[in-house]
């Protein structure tokens, strides 16, 4: 036999008699392990008799984005000689993969739904001002000349440093706490969005304004330069309508002119003829005009993405409450763990001191 079994026999052996010995140390002192537990399971009780209960909000929807027709790409360059974009490309990176997620997180969105003003039993109320109501913020910012008065009505670029850092405590809160938002699978396209408050009805309306919000920037940021073209391209042809309108009115009037010209004076007609060709020209661009502003239109409603919500909070919401024999049970054990602990550190301390 080796030194090297010698030695991991003689290790295990006193592995096994420390063992032995801290299993008899504890049994000997069970009635303070005892007490511990008993604290523990006291202190678990008691947390759930005063802990409130919270409810939870879940809202879900299908999200699918406007699809770009390849078709569109031969049109292009007609536009283009107009100084107008429809191809929408542009924003085919917006949005994109979990960044949907991460809007829905964000400070202004959180900060606008926040400042939505919402219907509660007959009355209107901002959302921030029922969550500070329910958790009795003014009772204690009623000592600070600063906040006892705050109010969160008017324009939000134009709010004081204590209501940006109110809005920013809160919408931290909500990230870490409160607001938990995901797909349901990684393959599917439907987003979750759970909001979690001890006030049900906060938790409900929060939801619902906040999908509402986030989707409505959604999708208005996803058209926005659709709609540029649309604008651009109408004022483009309502502008050369008017020149052709004019240029049939100078057609007609050159020819009331001289109604009854000589044949054989060609100079009586070049006013007419050139008014006909004013006519042929500004006709020729605002058909191609007409033809792209089609197809801008058509490349915005491709643009419009696809939202449609798939289950939404209804009262009474998911109510989450620790029971109080469930907290009697994880109180008494991690009682006895800390007992346990507090046993073998001071067992511990005391051989290090005798060594």
């Amino acid at each position: 036999m080796d030194k090297t079994t010698v030695s991991t026999e003689i290790s295990v052996k006193e592995i096994l008699l420390k063992l032995k010995a801290g299993f008899n140390y504890l049994k000997v002192r069970w009635k303070f392990i005892l007490i511990f537990s008993v604290f523990g399971g006291a202190l678990g009780t008691i947390h759930a008799i005063l802990k409130k209960p919270t409810y939870q909000a879940i809202c879900s929807f299908v999200l699918e984005d406007g699809s770009k027709s390849g078709g569109l790409g031969q049109f292009s360059g007609l536009a283009s000689l107009a100084g107008v974009d429809i191809s929408g490309g542009g924003n085919s990176g917006i949005f994109q993969g979990d960044n949907i997620i991460e809007l829905y997180k964000s400070r202004i969105m959180i900060e606008k739904t926040l400042l939505c003003e919402v219907n509660i039993a007959g009355k209107k109320q901002l959302l921030i001002d029922r969550y500070i109501e329910f958790n009795k913020l003014r009772e204690q910012w009623s000592k600070t000349d600063q906040l006892k008065n705050i109010s969160f009505i008017g324009d939000p670029a134009k709010f004081s440093r204590s209501q940006d850092s109110i809005i920013s405590d809160i919408a931290i809160l909500f990230n870490k706490k409160l607001l938990s938002v995901g797909k349901l699978d990684k393959k599917l396209s439907i987003i979750v969005v759970n909001v979690i408050s001890e006030d049900e009805v906060f938790a409900r309306e929060f939801n619902l304004k906040l999908v509402e919000t986030v989707n409505n920037f959604y999708s208005s940021t996803k058209t926005k330069k659709s709609n540029q073209n649309v604008s651009v391209l109408q004022r483009q042809a309502d502008s050369v309508r008017m020149v052709l309108n004019n240029s049939i009115g100078g057609v007609a009037t050159a020819l009331d002119a001289s109604p009854n010209a000589n044949p054989f004076l060609s100079t009586l007609k070049v006013s007419s003829q050139k008014k006909q060709i004013d006519v042929q020209a500004n006709t020729a661009i605002y058909g191609e005009i007409i033809k792209n502003l089609e197809i801008a239109k058509i490349t915005l409603r491709q643009d419009i993405p696809l939202i449609q919500v798939l289950d939404s909070p209804i009262y009474p919401l998911d109510r989450q409450k620790l029971g109080k024999k469930k907290a009697l049970i994880i109180g008494a054990i991690l009682g006895t763990l800390l007992g346990v602990i507090f046993l073998l550190l001071k067992k511990g301390y005391k051989n290090i001191l005798e060594s």
